[in-house]
């Protein structure tokens, strides 16, 4: 399934059960934070497990909420997810030249 496939099913799902009248920005932003945070928590007390790959399939489904939460939001808020990723990108390069952005973790303005 490529992205459009999976964008196109997540929309139906949404649509074949008349969800789309409880999918407000702000109901949505909160779920995609909601999620985001049942990922997380999947690493609280792991100390020096930075990788939990015994988590590997419970991460795979939380992402996959916050990644569906994310598709609705974007269809809410009438943005082409691979436009706007595109655009990030392009002004992440501006503050993050690989030149100066290679084998350091400092933030864009502190290059």
């Amino acid at each position: 399934m490529d992205f459009e496939q999976a964008r196109q099913d997540v929309l139906a799902f949404r649509d074949e059960r008349n969800w789309k009248q409880f999918h407000n920005p702000k109901d949505l932003a909160i779920s995609i934070n909601l999620e985001a945070a049942e990922l997380l928590e999947l690493f609280q007390w792991s100390g020096a497990d930075t990788e939990r790959a015994d988590k590997f399939p419970q991460m795979r489904e939380e992402l996959a909420d916050v990644l569906i939460y994310c598709i609705d939001l974007a269809d809410r808020l009438d943005l082409d997810i691979p436009t706007i990723i595109g655009q990030k990108m392009e002004a992440n390069r501006q503050k993050y030249p690989a030149d100066k952005a290679r084998n350091t973790a400092a933030k864009y303005d502190e290059l």
